[in-house]
C-alpha cells in the first residue's frame, strides 16, 4: 500500500497509523459530532479497522449512542475516532487529528440537516441530509 496516514493528539500522548487510501472522507454536520467535538462540523476519514492502529498510548472509548463508540485522548481530551457497533470492520478518525490532513481531502457532507446555520462551506460536494444515500 502506497498511502500511509498518520496522527495524534493534540499533547501526542496517542498516535494512529492508517495504512491505504480512505475508504470514505466526510464533513459530518451532526449534532453528536459537534458536541463530542466542540466544532460546527467534524471531517472524518474512514479505514478498514485491519489498516488502523494506534502507535502510542491508547484512547479511551465511550459509546456515545445506541449505534456508535467514540475515542479521544484521556490527558488532553482531543477528539479521534468514531466506531460503528455493527460494523467494527471500519473505524473513522478526525482529519484534524492528522499530521498532512490535506491528504485527506473530503468527498461529501453528512447529516446536513443539522448544520448550524451560520456556517456556509462553499464547495461543489454531495450533501446528504441524514446519512449517504438520503
Amino acid at each position: 500500500m502506497s498511502d500511509m496516514h498518520e496522527g495524534g493528539c493534540l499533547c501526542g500522548a496517542v498516535r494512529w497509523r492508517a495504512a491505504g487510501a480512505p475508504q470514505n472522507v466526510n464533513h459530518c454536520h451532526c449534532e453528536m459530532c459537534r458536541r463530542g467535538s466542540g466544532a460546527a462540523v467534524v471531517t472524518w476519514a474512514a479505514f478498514a479497522a485491519k489498516d488502523f492502529t494506534f502507535t502510542r498510548g491508547a484512547p479511551v472509548w465511550r459509546q456515545s449512542s445506541a449505534v456508535a463508540r467514540r475515542s479521544f485522548c484521556g490527558a488532553c481530551g482531543s477528539a479521534l475516532n468514531w466506531q460503528s457497533l455493527k460494523h467494527e470492520d471500519s473505524i473513522d478518525v478526525t482529519v484534524g487529528t492528522a499530521d498532512r490532513p490535506e491528504g485527506l481531502a473530503p468527498r461529501e457532507h453528512l447529516w446536513t440537516e443539522g448544520a448550524v446555520s451560520w456556517l456556509h462551506i462553499q464547495d461543489n460536494l454531495p450533501r446528504h441530509r441524514t446519512r449517504r444515500g438520503t
